[in-house]
């Protein structure tokens, strides 16, 4: 099924989704080897994730390093959460916390997804990638692309892994994705020929290859020129009003601060966040951020974009 669409790079990302919703593949594995915590199932006032007094001690040739200091955090369904810090300030092992790429010296991250809820490092390695390939999509600072495959097969590679969808619409979807983030022309060649902002866009891309429930960002827009780092930020502000994704973003860029449905500060290891708003408050932040984003894009509708215009006269 061939997706298209002649709207912003946010349409095109929505139409995506809608015509995929119905090609995932019957067979899907069975959970049996994630160790599930016991607890209640999600409800509509559940966290999503939570991390418990989460302590990160890194021991270095010049004694301990204390970089997360008893994080306490809650991430309710369908929310957009910025943690904005300077470098060093913790934001990038706070993320790995949550993916658990990294192990916390104390503390307990427990997430609540797929109808499980999980302690996310009381799993084995195995178990974890399992879990984290069905549950998250990770966008690395760093990009994290295997160099001896090419774009569209790094993309393909956690489709099939975790067989979210059938192995015969893989490279199909993953074109597509490609697609979005505009680099489809690319698709056959290894990372090494593209540019660190190319490559940047292969790893969104692959972010959001199993259509994840939660979405972990690292400073996703850091390596993007502003007219691209515009686009993908509105995609993944479509991905919270249009698709009720939840997204958990560092970044050190202050500018975005107003965007997120929830915003805190990290600095020395310690969140330091405005007055503490509720759940429900946070997700009537969110439906009021779907109004006004459903808003500006019939007032795009109403007149040709620059891009498309600029198309026309080529």
């Amino acid at each position: 099924m061939a997706c298209q669409s002649d709207g912003c790079l946010g349409d095109r990302f929505y139409v995506l989704l809608t015509c995929h919703c119905e090609e995932r593949s019957d067979e899907a594995i069975p959970d049996n080897n994630v160790k599930i915590v016991p607890m209640k199932p999600n409800t509509s006032t559940q966290p999503l994730i939570e991390m418990r007094g989460v302590v990160k001690v890194y021991s270095t040739a010049a004694g301990d390093f204390t970089a997360l200091k008893g994080i306490d955090l809650q991430v309710g369904a369908g929310e957009f959460v910025g943690i904005v810090g300077k470098s060093g300030a913790g934001k990038s092992t706070l993320l790995n916390m949550i993916t658990g790429v990294d192990d916390a010296t104390r503390g307990e991250v427990v997430v609540h997804a797929n109808a499980n809820s999980v302690s996310v490092h009381e799993l084995g390695e195995d178990e974890l990638a399992l879990w984290r390939g069905r549950t998250l999509g990770v966008v690395f600072q760093s990009f994290q692309l295997l160099p001896m495959l090419t774009l569209v097969e790094n993309i393909m590679l956690p489709i099939d892994l975790c067989g979210s969808f059938h192995p015969r619409i893989s490279r199909q979807r993953a074109l597509e994705l490609l697609r979005l983030v505009e680099i489809e022309e690319h698709a056959d060649k290894f990372p090494a020929l593209i540019s660190g902002g190319q490559q940047q866009r292969v790893a969104i891309a692959r972010a959001l290859a199993n259509d994840p429930p939660i979405l972990i960002a690292d400073e996703p827009t850091g390596s993007l020129d502003s007219v691209t780092a515009e686009h993908i930020f509105e995609v993944f502000e479509h991905l919270v009003t249009e698709q009720g994704k939840t997204i958990v973003m560092v970044t050190h860029d202050e500018s975005l601060a107003a965007r997120f449905t929830r915003t805190m500060r990290i600095a020395d290891g310690e969140l330091d966040s405005p007055p503490e708003r509720t759940l429900n408050e946070a997700k009537r932040r969110t439906k009021d951020a779907s109004g006004l984003d459903m808003r500006e894009k019939n007032a795009r509708s109403t007149r040709p974009s620059a891009r498309r215009a600029g198309r026309s006269r080529k």
